[in-house]
Order: C-alpha cells, then structure tokens, then sequence
C-alpha cells in the first residue's frame, strides 16, 4: 500500500504535474472534513485519510478544521503517522512550529515564491498612498471626476525615503523597484544583509529606521518576536506625514496606535493588504479616504500560485522519496538531522 499525501486545501494551478510528482510513490488524497473533530478521529484505521503520512495546508482550509495549532499538533502526532506539514504560502503562522518541533513533525513554507506579486503589490500601495490614486479612483467611479482630488496634498516618488523592515526576498525586490524611481533606501533586519546593491543603507535599529523614513514598509514574518513591533513609539518615530505600507502580517502593527495616528494626522496614510482578524476589516480604517485597502491579495497572481504550488507539492515529494525538502522552516532546521524520514 503506498504511503498518503492528504491535500488540506485545493491544487488550482498544477492538477497534471501534481498527477506526474506523486504516480507510482503516493497517493493522493482530499480533505472533506468540515469540522476539526472529524478531521483528527478520520486519521483512525478505515477513516478516509488512514495512512496520511504528509500534508499540503492552504490557509483556507482553517475555515473548517482551524488553525494548526498546538492541540491539532498534539491530537495529530497522536493519531496519525503525519511528520511532514508543507504549507503553502510563505507565511506559516497558522502552525505551531513549536509543537510540531515537540512531536517530530516537520514544516516547509514556499519562500520566494510570490516575491515579485507582493513586491509590485507593495509599490502600488506606496503610489496609491503618495499619490492618493486609490481615492481618485473613487471618485471618479462615484461620478464626481476629482472634486476629492487635491494635488497639493501628493507627492512625488522620487528622492523620498523608503525604510524597509526586513530585507528578505520580497524586501529586496521591493527596494530594487523602489530605486528606480530613484528613491533613497534604507532597512533593518535581524542582521546586516549580504550581497546586497550599495544603495541598500542598513541602519542599526527599528527606531532609526523610522526616523530617516518617508515610507515605512514592512516585510517580517509574523512571530512572537515582531506581533505588535510597529507601535506607538515606533509610529510617532516617524515624520509626520508619513507612509506606513504592511503587505506581510495585520498583526505586526498596533492598529489600534495606526489608526490614532492616521486620525490626528500624524500618518497621512496606510497602505494595507494585510490585516489583524482577517477577513474583519476595521471599518475606521475605510473613512479615511487616502489610504489604499487590498483584501490580502498581494501575493496572488497566475505565476506565483503555479510556483507556490510546485514548490509546497516538491517539498512533499522529496520527504515520500525520503529526502528533505529544500524549505524547512528556519525553526526547525536543527531538526532535519532527527525527523522521520520514510
């Protein structure tokens, strides 16, 4: 009997090479569980998922059996023989890293893989906002051509300065778009990059990094470590009238600090993809008419999810071979040495 690949949500992109990857080696099988409870107990000998041993995760699939949380984790080492988790999507905060490090479970992500649709999703928001294009749009869609528009309140791209908080992948491509323009950059990270341009600044803190900053965009992972990192003191650290851009995690900001600040003018306005209790969007943040509001589609476009897909399915793939995928989570590459391999 060959081992299971369980596909906790759909495969839109690539139906013929997921066939091609798993034939003969695995397979596949579909999520029908609506519910957690019958989720873990279909794991169980003749439940449908009986000999699962990896698991592709969208985040849409949370809409019925939850987040993966340390519970599921515990209740799914439990239960099953899953000891690989491939999610697909670079941001992996719906899983319990940790308890999945406790109970031998491995993780992979698809770094890179929609680099450039967030990065150019990233330099919309920064022109929108600058330029107050999004509330043009609207105006002109309501029928009253641009008597919103005010041009003395916009501004140029050119010769400002863009902060970038975490130079990762789409950082980086995000900063080579921006320079184009040109525009002065400057970032902090965890630490100092490699290999990256000399008109790539790095500045030694956060609060630095907003206090040189015209447009402050974020581009971290949502951990324990950056949930609520843009606060107050960081938010009143930069200039007054100010561009704050977060097409990472809703929860990286205080938006209850943003949003005072966008209220007495301090920030003159947001550019937004992501958001703290998604789908729920704050309606404060729809009066204010400069900002430009995107429903967490920046990452999406016909390429990236073809090359997210591949990427998530290649890292299943190689652990049914029993190999490691490429893409471990950082948390859990002191691991690879210890994981179960088939």
């Amino acid at each position: 009997m060959l081992p299971r690949v369980l596909l906790c949500g759909e495969i839109e992109c690539v139906q013929d090479e997921l066939k091609e990857m798993f034939d003969g080696i695995a397979e596949v099988i579909r999520l029908v569980s609506e519910s957690r409870s019958h989720f873990l107990s279909s794991f169980g000998p003749g439940g449908p998922y009986e000999g699962s041993v990896a698991l592709y995760r969208l985040n849409e699939s949370s809409e019925g059996i939850g987040k993966f949380d340390a519970p599921l984790i515990h209740a799914l080492a439990d239960t099953s023989m899953v000891r690989w988790i491939a999610q697909s999507s670079s941001g992996y905060d719906e899983i319990d890293v940790q308890a999945c490090k406790e109970r031998g479970i491995m993780v992979s992500n698809t770094p890179g893989a929609n680099e450039d649709a967030t990065a150019t999703a990233t330099l919309y928001l920064m022109l929108s906002c600058l330029r107050h294009f999004s509330m043009a749009e609207r105006s002109l869609r309501s029928g009253t051509w641009r008597t919103l528009f005010n041009p003395a309140q916009t501004h140029d791209v050119t010769g400002r300065t863009l902060g970038i908080f975490g130079l990762g992948r789409i950082g980086l491509r995000f900063a080579r778009l921006a320079h184009a323009f040109p525009m002065r950059i400057i970032y902090f990270s965890r630490r100092k990059a490699e290999s990256v341009p000399d008109w790539c600044e790095y500045v030694s803190s956060v609060e630095e990094l907003c206090k040189q900053a015209d447009v402050l965009s974020l581009h971290v992972p949502l951990n324990q470590s950056t949930a609520g990192m843009i606060g107050e003191k960081e938010i009143r650290t930069l200039r007054r009238g100010s561009v704050l851009l977060n097409t990472s995690r809703g929860r990286i900001v205080d938006q209850e600090a943003m949003i005072r600040a966008l209220e007495d003018g301090h920030l003159s306005s947001v550019g937004l993809d992501v958001y703290p209790d998604e789908p729920h969007v704050d309606p404060r943040l729809l009066t204010f008419p400069r900002c430009a509001l995107m429903p967490h589609v920046g990452g999406d476009s016909a390429e990236s999810d073809r090359t997210r897909e591949l990427q998530a399915l290649g890292n299943l793939r190689a652990f049914v071979l029993g190999r490691v995928g490429e893409d471990v989570v950082p948390e859990l590459k002191t691991e690879i040495g210890n994981s179960t391999i088939l």
